[in-house]
């Protein structure tokens, strides 16, 4: 199955960003993509962080859910939805949700990001916290056959979130991501590839990359890694569709080679 991460430099405009992700899946498509994996905060990147909030939708309805929907439908193929801000009960809070859409359009999954990145160094300061609710639970889902994981940027750094998701292993991990320049410099590459060398299994990495209008420089580096740890493909930055074939022979012959998932305690 091919696959395509699809790296963007979102701007405020929400409008803007929806465009763009367009184009982009349909330049996916066009190439014989099955799959598309958007970006975290492909809709909108924000010059402040309670900019989230204005343009939260409620789950199921709203112009966002809307165009990935639609997308899917007109290209038939399924999208990974990076993220986008829903609703909550706490008017000041929204959850960071990774929507999934199935060829026909229908909705497949819904990931809400479990952990918040917070960093100071000093000169940086985040904390998603301030205005994101983090979800509960791992999801994972069936797509034409492989099982896909799901999770958002700062998962991560958390290896016990893919061990949940493994059971039964993975085919294929999600990591839409907006890393800082920062940290993405120091861990992104080295972080992914350990994800899919341990889980025995591809990761797609769909990115932010480049100068955004808020100020904001993220690391991009948009990569497609395979189940032994190898780079298949990747972009630095700038807007740009990645792409790389899944192969069920890759992942049969190094579970079997290793067997390292069937030694876990």
């Amino acid at each position: 199955m091919k696959i395509a991460a699809l790296q963007m430099v979102s701007t405020p405009d929400v409008g803007r960003n929806l465009d763009a992700a367009a184009a982009l899946i349909d330049e996916a498509a066009s190439a014989g993509a099955a799959l598309v994996a958007l970006p975290e905060y492909f809709c909108l990147m924000g010059r402040a962080d309670t900019d989230k909030l204005a343009v939260a939708e409620a789950d199921g309805d709203g112009p966002i859910q809307q165009r990935l929907a639609a997308a899917a439908r007109q290209h038939g193929v399924w999208v990974v939805g990076g993220t986008l801000p829903l609703r909550t009960a706490d008017p000041a809070r929204v959850r960071n949700t990774c929507l999934v859409y199935s060829p026909d359009g229908r909705r497949a999954a819904r990931y809400d990001k479990i952990h918040l990145f917070a960093y100071d160094n000093g000169r940086e300061r985040y904390d998603e916290g301030r205005v994101l609710e983090r979800g509960e639970r791992s999801v994972a889902l069936d797509v034409d056959g492989w099982r896909v994981g799901l999770s958002v940027c700062y998962d991560l750094r958390f290896p016990e979130l893919y061990r949940e998701l493994s059971t039964p292993p993975c085919d294929l991990i999600c990591v839409p991501s907006a890393f800082t320049y920062t940290t993405g410099r120091a861990h992104w590459e080295l972080l992914l590839r350990a994800r899919a060398v341990e889980n025995q299994c591809y990761v797609i990495a769909p990115a932010q990359g480049g100068r955004h209008e808020n100020g904001r420089q993220t690391w991009g580096h948009t990569l497609i890694v395979d189940p032994w740890g190898e780079v298949l493909a990747c972009r630095d930055e700038g807007a740009a569709v990645v792409t790389a074939t899944l192969e069920r022979e890759v992942i049969d012959r190094v579970r079997t080679q290793l067997p390292a998932l069937s030694h876990r305690r």
